[in-house]
């Protein structure tokens, strides 16, 4: 009996030690981050900054050569229906196969649009039937986004982001059902990421429940820059040793307002009009491609306008 234990025991050892997904620096880095407002860089007051994403590129720069960064493909609002769509594009299928790092942020809105919260009052509630579906319905699309981006992004290493709790101002007693919800979904985007070859970085336990420090707008679920920074560390600590975001290395705050991002489209659309004529062909193709990484999103963004979601 002792040795049909150990000999089953060695094999689920080497079962995990299989299944275990690692990944080394990648020099030069080419990364792509494609997902929901999280990848964006949205911040707790209705703007555009710095988020993980920016500060895993900055931090790639300082320490190896980076190729370049773009996070063109990162949307607020965007659900893993809105994500797989996104991917599919002209546009996606060029910047995915250029690419050896892909951060992916998926699956919060497809469950966060559910929960009703009061900030006032400090209350959660959703429609827990409504929350399994919907589950259920990214766990397929996490699934796919994954098939699809190993296919689109082969030589790439693909990390999925996990979600931090985003309520830490509600009352105690109504966090439960819905932080039971959110590791529901932290335990699929593992599941699927593991099943994909991909890897999972975990940023819940660097928030926990009650990180108003990192979210500090009962009203917003999105974190600050230094709520940023927990989850750009929790990727360095899967990505290599040594690479860290310190407290010092911190840009400086500089959002754009959703209602500067309107105005820079409208004038960016007026200017792009004035300079054609039909003897000359227009340059904007030209452009958007030494730009790669800053345009796309903030035109999004002037479309979608602000959302209560992540």
């Amino acid at each position: 009996m002792k040795k049909t234990v150990s000999a089953a025991a060695a094999g689920l050892l080497l079962a995990a030690m299989g299944s275990t997904v690692s990944a080394e620096p990648q020099i030069p880095a080419a990364y792509v981050a494609i997902g929901d407002s999280l990848a964006a860089g949205q911040t707790p007051n209705r703007a555009i900054d710095s988020g993980y994403t920016d500060l895993i590129a900055q931090e790639l720069t300082r320490n190896q050569p980076l190729a370049f960064y773009s996070k063109d493909l990162a949307f607020p609002g965007f659900t893993t229906s809105d994500v797989l769509k996104s991917i599919e594009s002209d546009e996606a299928k060029e910047l995915l196969g250029s690419a050896n790092i892909v951060t992916v942020s998926a699956g919060a809105n497809d469950l966060l649009r559910l929960v009703q919260a009061n900030a006032a009052e400090g209350a959660l509630s959703f429609e827990e039937i409504q929350a399994d579906y919907a589950l259920n319905a990214a766990r397929e699309n996490v699934e796919t986004i994954l098939a699809e981006l190993n296919e689109l992004a082969p030589s790439a290493d693909i990390y999925v982001m996990g979600y931090y709790f985003a309520y830490p101002h509600a009352r105690d007693s109504q966090k439960q059902g819905t932080a039971e919800q959110l590791e529901q979904l932290n335990a699929i985007l593992k599941q699927e990421a593991e099943r994909a070859g991909a890897i999972f970085v975990d940023v819940a336990d660097r928030f926990g429940e009650d990180a108003v420090e990192l979210v500090p707008n009962s009203g917003d679920v999105h974190p600050n820059l230094e709520g940023y920074q927990e989850m750009t560390n929790a990727f360095f600590d899967q990505y290599g040793e040594g690479f860290q975001v310190e407290d010092a290395e911190l840009p400086e705050p500089a959002p754009v307002s959703f209602e500067e991002i309107q105005q820079m489209q409208e004038q960016e659309e007026d200017s792009a009009e004035a300079e054609e004529s039909p003897d000359e062909p227009s340059s904007r193709d030209g452009d958007s491609a030494a730009k790669p990484s800053q345009g796309k999103e903030l035109d999004y963004l002037a479309i979608r306008g602000a959302l209560p979601f992540i």
